[in-house]
């Protein structure tokens, strides 16, 4: 059930992503209709090959697609230019992806300042927040430190923190625990329900597994592209 009555900050219709490899197709979502109220904490489910990520991927602006119509956080995006996306990603969406994607030549604190110094802002405003980020995830003894230097739990964390560093309306996570853990894994849902719960973030987290059913006010599963009624099979 949606918290309240607002209109949907994520609004899809007939939304599809078919992917051309030569002379054949291969659809990553179908025709999928959704409604996401702000202020949820979303688990997108399906096993492999659902399409969580393509979905995901479209949601965040790093895709577009083929077929249908997508309004993220009052965004079009099925009409934005490229750099109306980049403006968006920036802005509008923050990304944690299950493989970290942390830059191995920065530090915690270079890593989770890189968007915020990307969007143009000042490298004190940024590096302040960063830090004030940071130790809230517990990682304030960490900042010098490099991601081969970091153990999975504290490399999820620093992503988290990039993630975060513009204020995002949403956060998008994909596979978020799937390198770690289950201590770690759980620690980490539990951070995104906080952000969900005290900092009002829309989050949605794509997994195939049930680490987040308790936290989640909404589930979504996927199936062969599509979303279905049925209990989630995985």
């Amino acid at each position: 059930m949606a918290k309240n009555n607002n209109r949907p900050v994520i609004h899809a219709r007939h939304l599809t992503r078919i992917y051309r490899l030569g002379d054949s197709e291969v659809i990553g979502i179908n025709d999928i209709g959704l409604d996401i109220a702000p202020g949820e904490l979303v688990v997108l489910k399906g096993n492999s090959g659902s399409g969580k990520s393509t979905l995901l991927s479209l949601i965040a602006g790093l895709d577009r697609p083929t077929h249908g119509f997508l309004n993220v956080a009052d965004h079009n995006l099925t009409q934005a230019t490229s750099p109306d996306l980049t403006y968006f990603r920036r802005k509008v969406v923050g990304m944690v992806f299950q493989s970290f994607n942390l830059m191995p030549t920065l530090n915690v604190l270079e890593n989770a300042c890189l968007p915020g110094l990307l969007a143009g802002k000042s490298a004190d405003q940024v590096t302040s927040k960063a830090m004030g980020l940071l130790d809230w995830l517990g990682l304030s003894t960490r900042w010098n430190h490099l991601p081969a230097q970091l153990s999975g739990g504290e490399m999820q964390r620093t992503a988290i923190a990039r993630a975060l560093i513009n204020d995002p309306d949403i956060i998008l996570a994909d596979e978020p625990t799937g390198n770690l853990d289950s201590r770690n894994g759980q620690i980490v849902v539990e951070l995104f329900a906080e952000l969900n719960r005290n900092w009002n973030r829309t989050v949605i987290i794509a997994t195939h597994s049930d680490i987040a059913d308790s936290v989640a006010s909404m589930t979504i599963c996927l199936k062969d592209g599509a979303i279905t009624d049925q209990t989630c099979d995985i």
